[in-house]
């Protein structure tokens, strides 16, 4: 899912294009795509873009008249742009915003179509849709710590709730997380006052570096390639492959769809985090650290020669 670094260099790019530009059409491929019947879409049509903005994960287009047209990419959502008339949809296609200079798309890959949009007038229409979590980058560290403290949670789930903290998801809270050296099963509750400083230090720079390195990787070009598995980073999508801190393998949790990608050595003292897939199987045999793991999967490998 796009997160805050992409979601930026998004607007950044959509500003030097389409900003003051007409809205001529709006073409929805994906009828699930639309969570709004009033105001109707058409009225968002023959409107110039006046405004761009942010709102957690959601992006924002500020039409005349104070209407909004509210895009939440989810997962498989990406934005494509073309100069002149849009082409042919494709499958994948969900919508078309056709502008006076150019289209922009939106794709979504997978049979499962989560994207969504919105049209709404006025600052309340946009509240409405503000899941209301803290801007941490214009937060200080103690709206910070009281923001997290307020309920008792683990920090993975705390730092990519929406309505905790705005604009972080799964990939970026493994980065903070590692960059902290934090457990992301730690509990908000129980951090002591420089563990948040090291937890808010690192939310921030790696909110920002990420988003100056993403900048720069779309120069002046469209960003086409966002996606949640970034080469750079330190833990997230790298299970099984060495921490550059430490050389350790990284591992994961499992859960649903999702994975939380960490290093034992710098973040759990050693300790093997239970994926809940297999510890429900294992029970006491879970192993405890790395290394039993190894042990494990080794014996198991060996297990499977002898008797194949």
């Amino acid at each position: 899912m796009p997160e805050l670094p992409d979601i930026v260099v998004y607007l950044e790019a959509l500003e030097t294009r389409v900003l003051g530009h007409l809205l001529e059409r709006v073409v929805i491929q994906s009828p699930a795509l639309l969570r709004t019947a009033l105001p109707p879409l058409s009225e968002a049509e023959g409107r110039k873009l006046v405004r761009l903005r942010r709102l957690g994960k959601r992006i924002c287009f500020g039409l005349e008249n104070d209407l909004w047209l509210v895009l939440h990419l989810m997962i498989a959502g990406r934005l494509h742009w073309k100069e002149g008339k849009a082409t042919a949809p494709n499958r994948k296609t969900s919508a078309i915003f056709q502008f006076d200079n150019g289209s922009l798309s939106l794709t979504e890959a997978g049979a499962r179509k989560r994207a969504s949009l919105h049209l709404v007038a006025g600052d309340e229409g946009l509240r409405s849709l503000d899941p209301g979590g803290l801007e941490v980058l214009d937060a200080t560290l103690q709206e910070f710590a009281a923001a997290l403290q307020a309920s008792n949670h683990t920090l993975k789930r705390s730092l990519s709730d929406p309505r905790i903290l705005s604009g972080i998801g799964n990939a970026y809270s493994d980065e903070i997380l590692w960059a902290a050296q934090l457990s992301p099963l730690a509990l908000t509750q129980k951090l002591t006052d420089e563990e948040y400083r090291r937890l808010y230090d690192a939310t921030r720079t790696q909110l920002t570096e990420w988003t100056e390195r993403l900048r720069k990787h779309s120069a002046k070009s469209f960003p086409e390639k966002v996606t949640a598995f970034r080469e750079g980073m330190a833990v997230h999508g790298r299970y099984k492959e060495p921490c550059p801190r430490c050389g350790s393998n990284v591992q994961r949790i499992r859960y649903a769809s999702n994975e939380t990608d960490y290093c034992p050595t710098c973040q759990t003292k050693g300790k093997l985090l239970a994926d809940r897939s297999l510890s429900r199987l294992l029970r006491e045999d879970w192993p405890k650290t790395p290394e039993e793991l190894e042990l494990m999967m080794r014996s198991s490998t060996d297990s499977r020669d002898r008797t194949g």
